[in-house]
């Protein structure tokens, strides 16, 4: 039995029964692919439902409001994934009226769509023999084959691509590329795979060798900055409160939060000056006692930033300019961090 039949019958065996499974349709594999991106599919199972469940096709999700996709969203982290989603369905809406393009190379130019989320959708709904490369395909491929090219380096796509690609020769594209991805997501996985229990045991080189942990190999270390976060909830006698949107290209992009001072490490803590200014750039004038929410700095990682945040709650002597209210504030799309804190404070 060679590679591919090997692979495909260990997948009819073991295939999970994802509802985008169920079918061949572009929009549920499109979305199923970008939830799946960097979020475990268990996880990602009750975000694809919902979705699916509000915006059941692709000219529901392009006539959708942004914020109602980002609360949709919030939780899942990436943010902007959810933009790019919302991005490329008024593009199908617009430009190809409706209908998802059929052709690989029209689907990787859509927004948010790189080669492997278009491999995937042209293979699986359009039976085009474009393999996928994700952490799974490389791992698979890197251990089973001894292939030690770096994974993060420039070429590593395409080598990696051209060795799936001659793999998958003579298959159905859709099915091999999903037998390699769920081969790598349930039995060739990161950490302490079963290799007694790999039907590619006798052949795999890294399993030979004992290298099983030593691949795939990355040639570069994540560079993580460090981020110093103070947060300002400021509430009346009502607990209404004030949020604001965030713009730019960074973190949280079109997310809401509390209005925010930013500091750094050679100065972690903020001035009154600085708080001053902030509170007039909301024009708030009146008197205020300030206190600190969390005993020490909330530790949130994201994937190369680490944020130290601390929540401080400005109680005002009258009410000024607050027009959220306590029972409107969850209907904001937050970041998870701030969720939480939401949650608790605005439940009390």
């Amino acid at each position: 039995m060679n590679f591919q039949e090997k692979i495909l019958s260990w997948f009819d065996e073991n295939r999970r029964p994802f509802p985008w499974r169920e079918n061949k349709n572009p929009y549920s594999v499109w979305l199923s692919e970008i939830i799946l991106q960097q979020t475990r599919a268990q996880q990602g199972l009750p975000y694809y439902q919902k979705f699916i469940s509000t915006y059941p096709d692709v000219q529901a999700l392009a006539n959708a409001p942004e914020d109602h996709v980002m609360k949709l969203w919030q939780g899942l982290g990436y943010y902007s994934r959810a933009r790019n989603l919302h991005a490329t369905a008024k593009i199908i809406s617009e430009h190809y009226g409706g209908k998802f393009p059929d052709d690989f190379h029209q689907i990787k130019r859509l927004k948010g769509i790189g080669d492997y989320t278009a491999s995937a959708i042209a293979s699986i709904c359009f039976g085009q023999e474009q393999a996928v490369v994700d952490g799974n395909v490389y791992r698979v491929l890197s251990r089973i084959f001894g292939m030690h090219h770096p994974i993060d380096t420039s070429k590593a796509h395409q080598y990696f691509k051209a060795k799936a690609q001659s793999l998958m020769k003579g298959a159905s594209p859709g099915e091999f590329n999903q037998a390699m991805m769920e081969f790598g997501a349930l039995q060739c996985v990161p950490k302490s795979p079963d290799c007694e229990g790999c039907p590619f045991k006798n052949e795999c080189l890294a399993y030979k060798r004992g290298k099983v942990d030593l691949l795939p190999i990355k040639a570069k270390k994540v560079k993580i900055k460090n981020r110093y976060f103070h947060f300002f909830v400021l509430v009346d006698s009502a607990n209404n409160t004030l949020l604001e949107k965030r713009h730019g290209k960074g973190i949280w992009q079109n997310l809401y939060q509390f209005p925010l001072i930013e500091t750094f490490k050679n100065q972690k803590k903020f001035t009154q000056k600085e708080l001053k200014s902030l509170l007039d750039q909301f024009d708030i004038k009146s008197d205020y006692q300030l206190k600190k929410w969390n005993k020490q700095a909330i530790l949130h990682k994201l994937t190369h930033q680490h944020l130290e945040i601390n929540f401080w709650i400005v109680k005002l002597s009258s009410s000024e300019n607050l027009s959220i209210t306590m029972n409107q504030i969850s209907d904001y799309p937050m970041p998870k961090a701030l969720q939480n804190f939401r949650d608790i404070f605005f439940s009390n």
